[in-house]
C-alpha cells in the first residue's frame, strides 16, 4: 500500500484570520463552502476548529463514496487537521500570511492507497480528482472570506 497524497492552494483576499476562522466554523460558514460531492454534513461535537467531530459523505467519483467522520484538531496556528476514524485520511489545511490583507490556503490529503494495479490508478488519479473538488472548495472559501 502506498502513501497517496493531494495537494492543492489558493491565494484569498482576505487577513489569514479572518480565512482561518471561516474554515474552522463547522457549525456555521464550513457546510457552505462544500462543492456538490460532500452530503449528509452533520457537527457531532464541538463545531469551531479543535474538538469538533463532524461526518459527511465525500462522493469522489460515480463509484467511489467515502463515509467520513473526522476529528479537528489545530496543532500549530494557522492549521487544522481533519483525522478521519473510518479511514487512513487525514486533511491538513494551513492558511499563511501571503501579503497585505491576502492569505494562501494550502489543502493536503493524504491516505494509504490499495496495492497492486488498483493502487496504481487510485495514485494516479486520485490526487487529480480530490484536487479538483478542493479547488472548488477553496474557490467557495474565497467568496464567503472576501464578503
Amino acid at each position: 500500500m502506498a502513501q497517496v497524497e493531494a495537494t492543492t492552494e489558493r491565494v484569498v483576499a482576505a487577513d489569514p484570520e479572518k480565512v482561518f476562522d471561516t474554515l474552522a466554523d463547522y457549525s456555521g460558514a464550513r457546510e457552505k463552502l462544500l462543492p456538490e460531492h460532500f452530503s449528509e454534513y452533520e457537527v457531532r461535537e464541538g463545531g469551531d476548529g479543535e474538538g469538533t467531530l463532524v461526518h459527511w459523505k465525500l462522493q469522489a467519483t460515480s463509484k467511489r463514496v467515502r463515509d467520513c467522520l473526522l476529528e479537528v484538531t489545530e496543532p500549530t496556528d494557522g492549521q487544522l487537521v481533519e483525522k478521519d476514524r473510518n479511514s487512513s485520511m487525514v486533511t491538513t489545511w494551513t492558511v499563511t500570511p501571503a501579503g497585505e490583507g491576502r492569505s494562501r490556503v494550502q489543502v493536503t490529503t493524504t491516505w494509504k492507497g490499495a496495492g497492486g494495479i488498483g493502487g496504481f490508478f487510485e495514485k494516479t488519479f486520485a490526487p487529480k480528482g480530490l484536487a479538483r473538488i478542493y479547488d472548488a472548495m477553496l474557490a467557495k472559501l474565497a467568496a464567503e472570506a472576501e464578503k
